[in-house]
């Protein structure tokens, strides 16, 4: 009886690998997911920031500019109080009362004091 022999030209590979895709993510992919979205964020970080210096300058000159009307407000409402203060004296004492030793105009100061302090 002959002996089985190999086909002419040999028997096909065995294939002992599967053709499955990997499981779960690669550690690379992961890695670069997180290193985007971290790109990302701190790109809109560092937007924000310049965004909020630049707030942060137009209202520090917006108020720079505003301090002469501020003043100038001011000034009118002091000048009303001292026009009511000089009324209200001469009616109370019949004649202003010269305070200071010259006519120079001092600005005056509003001090809240306390009604009932004990000591």
């Amino acid at each position: 009886m002959p002996q089985d022999m190999p086909p002419v030209g040999g028997y096909e590979a065995v294939q002992y690998k599967r053709n499955l895709p990997a499981r779960g993510f690669r550690p690379a992919t992961l890695l670069l997911g997180v290193g985007a979205v971290m790109t990302y964020g701190w790109y809109k970080l560092i937007i924000g920031i310049r965004e909020q210096n630049e707030y942060a300058r137009e209202k520090m000159w917006s108020r720079i500019h505003l301090i002469p009307l501020l003043q100038a407000e001011e000034d009118r409402d002091l000048v009303r109080r001292h026009i009511a203060d000089q009324a209200r004296e001469k009616e109370l004492l019949g004649e202003n009362i010269k305070v200071y030793h010259s006519d120079r105009y001092v600005r005056p100061t509003f001090a809240a004091t306390p009604e009932n302090v004990t000591k």
